[in-house]
């Protein structure tokens, strides 16, 4: 089994209208609500790929009772915490070929909240295979929370795939237990280093610095392009193949999820690294977020090639 985490999940309300105007009313007739949250799509798209999966993090209200209703309809299991505070809504309002969100910033969570939810984690990660950590932290929780939660999974030899954003990713890169696989697009990896990372032999630079030792798999998206992936000491350039984006929201979310369910049976490098970006790519294409068509998934790895781009030597690699 693998268990998602999304902390501070969703509601996600999206209007589409065909004009949007200010300072009057604007009636909807095309409305969509779904259990929302980065780690939620990588739940969905889990499913999708046949896989039996937990979903956790903090719930509360009645919004949270609504995802907890959706998410068993949908067969996931529900691993959430209970919090005092209500879930909240992000609203997408599409129109004029344009989209407007507004986003709550969700409930703040208590500290009794955070250890027990700390405690559940304990038990958790001893029944699932691999855990994966999607999205920002709720108020309430300090930046080093998600490493909490990656030091508890080490204790159990669990490995944990974490995709946030650079702020957030420093703690556990800094610390002595990493997660096994990290998935910076390049504006996170702007956010964590600083400096802009647009051409590939920036970002190989990127790669290549002492912060990811330690971290087995670092996977970084570049949109349309496919990604740079490296591996222990091997950096690879993963195209994708060129098509018609529908809806690439939620394609990163697929992207772990892929690479989760690869790494689960034990696929080996290259065909991992097709699985995961096919993910992505078939999510793209589709209208809904988190969603893929499986039966797409041999031709799109078929379109996707991997190339060796980069290898450090050991001494190099070890110093």
């Amino acid at each position: 089994m693998i268990l998602t985490i999304t902390l501070n999940p969703a509601v996600d309300i999206s209007y589409k209208l065909d004009r949007f105007s200010l300072d009057t009313v604007n009636r909807v007739h095309d409305v969509s609500k779904t259990a929302g949250g980065k780690g939620l799509n990588v739940s969905r798209v889990l499913k999708q790929l046949g896989e039996e999966v937990a979903a956790s993090g903090f719930l509360g209200g009645s919004l949270g009772n609504y995802i907890r209703t959706q998410i068993s309809m949908q067969g996931i299991h529900n691993y959430f915490v209970k919090t005092h505070g209500e879930t909240r809504n992000c609203i997408a309002v599409i129109h004029d070929g344009q989209q407007t969100e507004i986003l709550e910033s969700g409930p703040e969570i208590m500290d009794n909240e955070a250890d027990e939810f700390l405690e559940k984690i304990s038990d958790y990660v001893q029944k699932v295979d691999i855990v994966t950590i999607s999205g920002s932290l709720p108020k309430g929780l300090a930046d080093d929370f998600y490493n909490k939660i990656v030091e508890i999974a080490a204790d159990y030899d669990t490995p944990v795939l974490l995709d946030t954003k650079g702020k957030l990713l420093v703690p556990t890169l800094n610390s002595g237990n990493k997660p096994y696989l990290i998935k910076p697009n390049q504006d996170e990896l702007t956010d964590l280093f600083g400096k802009k990372y647009a051409t590939e032999t920036q970002i190989v630079e990127a790669l290549n610095s002492p912060m990811f030792t330690g971290v087995t798999w670092v996977v970084v998206t570049t949109g349309a392009q496919g990604a740079i992936v490296k591996h222990g000491q091997i950096i690879y350039r993963v195209k994708i193949p060129n098509v018609e984006a529908v809806n690439p929201v939620g394609s990163g979310d697929s992207v772990i999820a892929g690479f989760a369910a690869g790494l689960s049976h034990g696929l080996a490098d290259e065909v991992l690294m097709k699985y995961g970006l096919t993910m992505g790519v078939l999510n793209a294409m589709e209208e809904k977020t988190g969603y893929i068509n499986p039966e797409k998934i041999d031709w799109c790895m078929e379109q996707i090639s991997v190339e060796k781009i980069s290898k450090r030597d050991d001494k190099e690699g070890n110093t």
